[in-house]
């Protein structure tokens, strides 16, 4: 209001044009307004935005913290598989070794750590397998859940009906196996369960495979790969 006050008046300005007394004060802050805008501003500084006021929100929020979670087990997945890669790319050069001269290089390859698989390695490896799988499973089926209309609907009215602030949750946990969300909102553990809202999203290894060629050949994923 104030901005197109100021501009109607400058315009007036340049033109001749007269603005009669008080013409602007409409565009003043009165007291009233002053104190409105106090209580405004403490109302949003005090608010927790980061407590989920519904299950859509509280979905994304978990989603977040799994991706993040991804993130460091890729990183870490990553590592793993450089050592293995290099320890693993002397059975190219044995296949390779039909001369005694090879055949020496190659034993002197073996005798070094760097060409050596060790338990612990290998451990570390199907570690941070399961850890990517973890994350990535948590992470896509709180996506899925943040766009299932009819589980946030069913989980919103269940915390109406309840007095119950979703982002005050304790625990959320997601079974696969079963699928189901189980919520707690109080200290006992105990929760609440919704089973089968996700069964249309189930990936299995093929279609693991199939996305990994997809986003090779495109750059990015997408809801339809």
């Amino acid at each position: 209001m104030s901005i197109n006050l100021g501009i109607g008046a400058v315009g007036y300005a340049e033109v001749g044009g007269v603005i009669v007394d008080g013409a602007l004060d409409g565009s003043k802050v009165t007291e009233a307004m002053l104190v409105a805008y106090e209580d405004a501003r403490d109302n949003v500084l005090t608010h927790d935005y980061a407590t989920a006021t519904n299950a859509n929100q509280l979905f994304i929020q978990e989603h977040t913290a799994a991706m993040n979670n991804l993130v460091e087990a890729v990183d870490i997945l990553g590592d793993a598989t450089s050592v293995l890669m290099t320890a693993t790319s002397v059975a190219e050069f044995a296949e390779e070794a039909d001369t005694k001269p090879e055949q020496v290089v190659l034993q002197d390859m073996l005798a070094t750590e760097e060409y050596s698989i060790s338990a612990a390695e290998v451990e570390d490896y199907n570690n941070a397998i399961d850890a990517v799988a973890e994350y990535s499973q948590q992470a896509g089926a709180f996506m899925a859940a943040a766009n299932n209309s009819e589980l946030t609907a069913s989980i919103d009215t269940y915390a109406a009906n309840n007095n119950i602030l979703i982002g005050s949750y304790t625990a959320i946990t997601y079974t696969q196996s079963i699928d189901e969300f189980v919520i707690a909102w109080d200290e006992t553990g105990y929760g609440t369960g919704w089973n089968g809202y996700l069964t249309d999203d189930m990936k299995d290894a093929d279609d693991v495979y199939g996305a990994a060629s997809y986003i090779l050949q495109h750059g990015s994923a997408s809801a339809g790969m």
